[in-house]
């Protein structure tokens, strides 16, 4: 069948080639010329592992192109997806469905043929009901139905996250929606991928909720690390422990810096904005968000206490190793790196920084913050040396290098990566999240 995917951004590009590489005609819209240039010329925006082998493939196969026109992209296409981005709306924290209804319009203004409309984009409960409303204004003579089908990517490991889904949720109205939303998905029928139907509105709630309830894992995993270090204990065992029980499961138990990225600060607060709208506050969200928030400075402090306190700090350098988000991506948005930079730049410590894909990104966001080509580069002289982004670079450093290499043989380990009783046998001071 023939997809319109509108919106080449992170969700719209991995989507879109995905689809086509199930054999669909996939057309990817953006409004952004430079940017579909770059990708007919083979060049990625976003940094995705296998992304760009997979693009180029199904290019050359024929099954991928990329367009500007909205008009071109959807003639005669069945399924057309919203992907466009709906940050954080500045000065009230609400998602900004501006791109979304924008989109909605001209979908309705140039749509010669039936079609399912399906938004991917995460957008508050009711948005579809907007945007039917929108595309039905139009009085259209053809059926059109509006579809919620919510993305569940994790940067870093998209692609397979898309072709082997946990679940796949549709929120559908009818049975032409449905139907169609079933035709896209059939290829991964033989992998028994769970297509999820619900109501429109229930789907664009299961991904807030989803999000929320992530990042609750997160930000409550992190506070009982700090118990641990005032009490004696260990947070690796203690979130082993409770992982094992399937009522719990382990995933999202993994102590550091805080939650960043493109989804949970965003969603959250999304989230918490729609529940203050219908006078339903949300608690336990609302504490997450603050926590979150917090912590990321806090992670600051306890660089500036490995030094010495902020006083002993004043001058000294400071080596970050890893500054996106999470590893594998080079996603820089609400990372903690960016705080945790601030504050010891606010302590007077002078920072250099390396990330594997991220230092063009950062770059902008961190003034003042030395960018370095190499982990060693940014070692050598720091005062401490403090890994922030668990990438596989990071996991086995060459600690005698290291240790030769630095002015301090310090090192705070914000990711629990490595063994205190070894690293502390190899000379250093060594501090990480939840342990003693």
């Amino acid at each position: 069948m023939k997809i319109a995917m509108v919106g080449s951004g992170y969700v719209g590009l991995v989507s879109g080639a995905c689809l086509a590489d199930f054999g669909h005609d996939v057309v990817c819209i953006d409004k952004d010329p430079g940017k579909i240039e770059r990708l007919d010329a083979g060049v990625m925006p976003i940094y995705e592992p296998g992304l760009a082998e997979l693009v180029s493939s199904n290019v050359k196969a024929g099954r991928l192109s990329f367009t500007t026109s909205l008009a071109e992209g959807i003639d005669g296409a069945q399924a057309i997806f919203i992907a466009v981005g709906t940050p954080s709306r500045r000065g009230d924290g609400h998602a900004d469905l501006s791109y979304v209804y924008a989109v909605a319009q001209e979908i309705a203004e140039n749509l010669k043929n039936p079609a399912v409309v399906v938004t991917k984009s995460t957008v508050p409960v009711g948005t579809g009901d907007e945007v039917e409303r929108i595309i039905g204004a139009a009085g259209l003579p053809h059926r059109v139905s509006v579809v919620s089908n919510p993305e569940f990517l994790r940067e870093g490991a998209a692609i397979g996250d898309f072709k082997r889904p946990d679940r796949i949720v549709i929120g559908a109205e009818d049975e032409f929606g449905r139907e169609v939303m079933r035709e896209v998905y059939r290829p991964l029928f033989l992998n028994q991928a769970p297509l999820l139907f619900t109501s429109r509105r229930s789907s664009e709630m299961i991904k807030y909720a989803a999000n929320a309830f992530l990042a609750t894992k997160i930000t409550f995993i992190n506070e009982i690390a700090d118990l641990c270090e005032k009490v004696g204990g260990d947070v690796q065992d203690v979130a082993r422990g409770i992982g094992l029980d399937n009522r719990i499961g382990a995933k999202f138990l993994h102590p550091g810096p805080g939650y960043g990225g493109s989804c949970f600060p965003k969603d959250t607060l999304a989230l918490l904005k729609t529940a203050e709208d219908y006078d339903s506050p949300l608690r336990i969200v609302e504490a997450v968000a603050k926590v979150n928030e917090t912590r990321k400075r806090a992670m600051g402090r306890k660089v500036l206490e490995a030094l010495g306190g902020a006083e002993a700090a004043r001058g000294k350098k400071v080596a970050l190793l890893g500054l996106t988000f999470k590893p594998n991506t080079d996603d820089m948005r609400d990372a903690p790196s960016i705080a945790i930079a601030q504050t010891l730049q606010d302590a007077g410590v002078d920072v250099v920084a390396y990330d594997p894909e991220g230092m063009d990104m950062a770059a902008p966001l961190m003034p003042g913050v030395a960018m370095a080509q190499s982990t060693y580069e940014a070692v050598t002289g720091a005062d401490a040396v403090a890994l922030v982004t668990e990438w596989d670079a990071f996991r086995a450093l060459d600690l005698d290098r290291v240790k030769t290499l630095a002015r301090a043989p310090v090192l705070v380990d914000l990711r629990n990566v490595y063994r205190p009783d070894e690293v502390r046998a190899k000379g250093f001071a060594y501090s990480s999240v939840g342990r003693v």
